[in-house]
């Protein structure tokens, strides 16, 4: 297992097959699901589980396990994903983050994202970082916000019905 960024609190790591309980539990979460179209059955998890697992071998980077260091409980994810989606910013790389919901307002997912920003500037070849999120989702926005991410504009999601409550969705933007 391969350890990608550590900060004080927190390991970036590589996925174990012993973190997808715990990552069927969150995708499967209705507070942390609240802004997705749906929440993820256990075979939909399992799924993306196996698109982390082949872009971080296809790319060198991606969505990373986080673990806290105090309890190595697994609590989520953060990191770097390849998006090729129907937009004029697409293709690009975007910064994400997905942490189980007992683990939200203690500061996580900012310190995990800024680790990343801090990774990707030395040891990745990547110029620019987006992130988005549906317009009603203040609590992701904020991270972008804490992290130095600009906003640059909103846009209706390609992959979300036009008529959904969560179609228009924030872009923001970082340079490396």
């Amino acid at each position: 297992m391969q350890t990608y960024i550590e900060t004080p609190r927190l390991i970036l790591r590589d996925w174990k097959e012993e973190d997808i309980p715990a990552f069927a539990r969150i995708n499967a979460d209705p507070n942390v699901m609240e802004f997705f179209l749906k929440s993820l059955t256990e075979e939909e998890t399992l799924a993306f589980y196996y698109r982390i697992q082949d872009e971080l071998q296809n790319y060198g980077f991606g969505l990373y396990a986080v673990e806290c260091k105090e309890d190595h409980a697994f609590i989520g994810y953060t990191g770097l994903h390849r998006f090729t989606f129907d937009t004029d910013f697409a293709p690009g790389i975007e910064m994400g983050w997905r942490l189980a919901h007992k683990y939200w307002g203690h500061g996580y997912a900012p310190e995990a994202a800024t680790a990343c920003l801090e990774y990707a500037r030395k040891h990745l070849d990547i110029e620019e970082l987006y992130a988005f999120t549906s317009v009603p989702n203040h609590r992701s926005e904020r991270v972008m916000q804490k992290i130095g991410m600009k906003r640059l504009k909103m846009f209706g999601h390609p992959l979300v019905p036009p008529e959904h409550p969560l179609y228009m969705h924030l872009l923001y933007h970082i340079k490396l």
